[in-house]
C-alpha cells in the first residue's frame, strides 16, 4: 500500500502551437505509441508499459472541459 502512495502523479501539459495536450504517467524514452482514437496516442516504453498519452487537436476533442483543463495543467510556449 505504501509503494502504491509514493507514484509519482501524471503531469499534464498542453502546448498552444500544436493544440496538443500530453499526460506523462511516468518518465521514460518513447519506444512506440498506439492510436487508440482519432488523435488520441497511448505512448508506451520499450516493455508496453504506458508513459503517457497524446491527444492532438485538443481544443476539439475537449471542448466542453478545455477552459477548464487550462487553469490547470503546465502550458508549453
Amino acid at each position: 500500500m505504501e509503494e502504491i502512495m509514493k507514484k509519482e502523479k501524471p503531469v499534464v501539459k498542453y502546448d498552444f502551437k500544436t493544440d496538443a495536450l500530453y499526460i506523462v504517467t511516468k518518465k521514460g524514452k518513447e519506444d512506440e505509441f498506439i492510436e487508440v482514437a482519432p488523435g488520441v496516442n497511448v505512448e508506451l516504453d520499450a516493455a508496453g508499459g504506458i508513459i503517457g498519452i497524446e491527444i492532438l487537436n485538443a481544443s476539439k476533442i475537449l471542448r466542453g472541459v478545455m477552459s477548464s483543463l487550462s487553469r490547470q495543467v503546465k502550458v508549453a510556449v
